[in-house]
C-alpha cells in the first residue's frame, strides 16, 4: 500500500521548495529541488525528511513537519552517514 505525505501540503507551501540529496547504492548524487507535488507523490517509507534549520529558527517556529528529524546544518559530516543509502533524503529549511 502506497502512503503519501499529503498532510504536509499546507506546511510545505509555507516552507517553499525542498532540497533532495539522493543516496543510492553508496553514491551521492547532486542535490536538486523538488516540488510539493513531487514530495507528496513519494512513498513515505522511502523518504527521510530532515529539518536543517538552525536551532534558534527551529525552536521559534510553530511550523514543523510531523515525523521530520532535526539535524544541525553546521554538522552535516557528523550525521549524513547515519541515514540509509536506499532512501531519499529530503532536507528543508525556511
Amino acid at each position: 500500500m502506497m502512503r503519501t505525505l499529503a498532510p504536509l501540503k499546507v506546511l510545505a507551501l509555507a516552507l517553499g521548495m525542498f532540497f533532495v540529496l539522493v543516496c543510492l547504492a553508496g553514491r551521492t548524487e547532486a542535490a536538486s529541488r523538488i516540488t510539493i507535488d513531487e514530495l507528496n507523490a513519494m512513498p513515505a517509507d522511502q523518504v527521510t525528511i530532515i529539518d536543517v534549520r538552525t536551532e534558534g529558527s527551529w525552536e521559534k517556529s510553530d511550523q514543523k513537519i510531523k515525523g521530520a528529524i532535526r539535524e544541525n546544518p553546521n554538522e552535516v559530516e557528523v550525521w549524513a552517514n547515519k541515514y540509509p543509502k536506499d532512501k531519499t533524503l529530503v532536507l528543508y529549511c525556511s
